[in-house]
């Protein structure tokens, strides 16, 4: 029996999505993401939603100048906003067609300023999701395969609404209500493993396994609620809250099984990938052993995973840096920092920060330590040397050569996120500005 699509998601997404949301629909053009668009229009006069639509154009197939002009029609017709997102693979080519072109779109929801980004898997694609990652030895985080919602740390959250539909009945929704769509000629290439999956392996256990995709789809949400679980013990081994660094002192007191799932929670915490097994086993190995700190840094996917004062960092990945970077400061709320790959923000508060009537006197420029360098950090406080001061504060060894100096003319003003020279802070009626990372 044919689900009603309409219906069904009509008394299932009001809970998911609250009245008034924005909604963005990630919209390829192909029948999937045809149908949910379509659905969405039908149902979001009835809850107040707000919808747009978003098309990210990889140019990757000689077609797709004409998918954009496919989803803007269709988007004309429905009266629904599009915009459309123009990207290019070629620096993450490495990753291969398929990871790159994913890996941009995933860029292009998050930078949505809607709610919620609705994207149009179906039960059919997390079967084999599933399958995929089995065959890549993935563990039980990515056995999990695909979740119906995921809340990004910045942007708006993930939601399939289709994920428990079946394939053939989005095509039944297509014919019912005469809907057309593009046909990515990529889809039918078996070079690429998922289609590989889809045209030759899955109908082949459908001959002996009839319900195998429905099968493969519970399966996947038993590994959703075994990932849960071992969150849950994570949380409760890190002492019920995650910090900025984890403390070795945590993972040493664990098992093996154990602190390796703390890690690996660790590090998903802080929005790394997950590493493979070997670089989990050489991490948990140089983390507990007895060398100098400085010595401790496991690189891996681009992240680099580090041990400073018996604490754990996980960072990407620091690229060399020009020693003579000076970047001039003129009034911007943010720039740049090349040596740390970092926004520096600039903040105006009264009463807080550096004078600003005293930065307005000669120019101002942030740089890079070269030796020798000291400042007063406080009224009654004595000369200290930038190295001792690093060290008070226990600036990581890695940052140290990396952190902005801010200079007004030849006078060292401020050691960003370490302290500022006492005849340069603001009165408590004067306005000042407050740099620090964004």
């Amino acid at each position: 029996m044919r689900v009603d699509l309409a219906e069904s998601l009509a008394s299932r997404l009001p809970g998911w999505l609250p009245a008034g949301s924005a909604i963005c629909v990630g919209l390829s053009g192909g029948v999937d993401s045809v149908v949910l668009l379509h659905l969405l229009h039908r149902l979001a006069p009835r809850h107040g939603w707000r919808l747009s639509a978003l098309h990210v154009h990889h140019g990757i197939s000689p077609n797709a100048d004409a998918w954009v002009d496919f989803c803007a029609g269709l988007c004309t017709a429905l009266a629904v906003p599009l915009q459309i997102e123009r990207v290019d693979i070629a620096s993450l080519r490495h990753l291969g067609v398929e990871a790159a072109a994913r890996a941009l779109r995933h860029a292009a929801f998050t930078r949505q300023s809607a709610d919620f980004v609705a994207l149009a898997h179906h039960a059919d694609d997390q079967a084999e999701t599933l399958l995929l990652q089995l065959l890549r030895g993935a563990g039980v985080k990515g056995l999990a395969a695909m979740p119906l919602l995921t809340v990004e740390k910045n942007g708006p959250r993930l939601l399939r609404p289709l994920l428990d539909v079946a394939r053939e009945d989005v095509l039944a929704y297509t014919t019912t209500h005469g809907l057309r769509w593009i046909e990515d000629e990529s889809n039918a290439d078996i070079a690429y493993a998922r289609n590989f999956l889809r045209h030759r392996i899955l109908p082949q256990l459908e001959l002996i396994y009839p319900a195998c995709r429905q099968t493969l789809q519970r399966g996947a949400r038993h590994f959703a609620e075994a990932d849960a679980l071992l969150e849950e013990l994570a949380l409760q081994d890190v002492g019920g809250v995650w910090e900025a660094t984890l403390p070795v002192a945590r993972l040493t007191a664990l098992s093996r099984l154990r602190a390796g799932n703390l890690l690996r929670s660790f590090l998903a915490a802080r929005g790394a990938p997950m590493p493979q097994a070997a670089q989990l086993d050489q991490m948990l190995v140089q983390l507990a052993s007895p060398r100098d700190d400085a010595g401790v840094c496991v690189d891996y996917g681009g992240w680099q995973v580090r041990r400073y004062q018996a604490r754990v960092h996980v960072m990407p990945r620091l690229e060399p840096f020009d020693p003579g970077c000076c970047v001039p400061w003129q009034g911007a709320a943010h720039i740049y920092w090349q040596p740390l790959g970092r926004d520096l923000g600039f903040r105006r508060m009264l009463g807080q920060g550096i004078s600003l009537e005293r930065l307005q006197r000669a120019d101002v420029v942030l740089r890079l330590r070269r030796g020798g360098e000291s400042l007063r950090p406080s009224p009654h406080a004595a000369n200290r040397t930038l190295k001792n001061l690093l060290q008070q504060h226990r600036i990581p060894p890695w940052q140290r050569e990396r952190l902005p100096l801010l200079y007004c003319g030849e006078a060292l003003v401020c050691v960003v996120g370490v302290a500022i020279a006492a005849e340069w802070q603001a009165r408590p009626d004067e306005a000042g500005i407050v740099p620090g990372w964004g």
